[in-house]
């Protein structure tokens, strides 16, 4: 699904459903495409049932993510590094600054849970893979 702005300026996130899916931010190029890739996804949603991007903080350097566009085609990456940070000390220019190649972010919330969700966020960065 493709996702914008939300009215306060933030990135939009997914809807929280029971079939819930990762969701690409429209204003970052498509995956496969120069330049760094948002997607998003939820790490629980409802009552503690497991989102989409559930394990995101388990990747290690190296695993591969395929990326299905919307034409069918699949497109891969590798792990390079996965960051978990405070959602205050978000590194915008390390997500969506400019790069020379395809690469691909994928972002969820993690950390402890607080009163009005999780304190922090994790960010998979990676890079084009054979």
């Amino acid at each position: 699904m493709r996702l914008g702005l939300a009215a306060d300026g933030t990135v939009q996130v997914p809807p929280a459903t029971a079939d819930d899916r990762a969701g690409w931010y429209r204003h970052s190029p498509p995956p496969g495409r120069t330049g760094p890739s948002v997607i998003l996804g939820h790490v629980t949603v409802g009552e503690g049932r497991d989102g989409v991007f559930r394990h995101l903080a388990r990747l290690r350097r190296g695993d591969r993510i395929e990326v299905r566009l919307e034409n069918g085609t699949t497109v891969a990456f590798a792990v390079s590094t996965v960051r978990t940070v405070a959602r205050a000390d978000f590194p915008a220019d390390d997500v969506y600054g400019d790069v020379d190649r395809p690469e691909l972010r994928l972002i969820t919330c993690g950390g402890p849970r607080t009163a009005d969700g999780y304190r922090d966020n994790v960010i998979a960065f990676a890079a084009p893979s054979p």
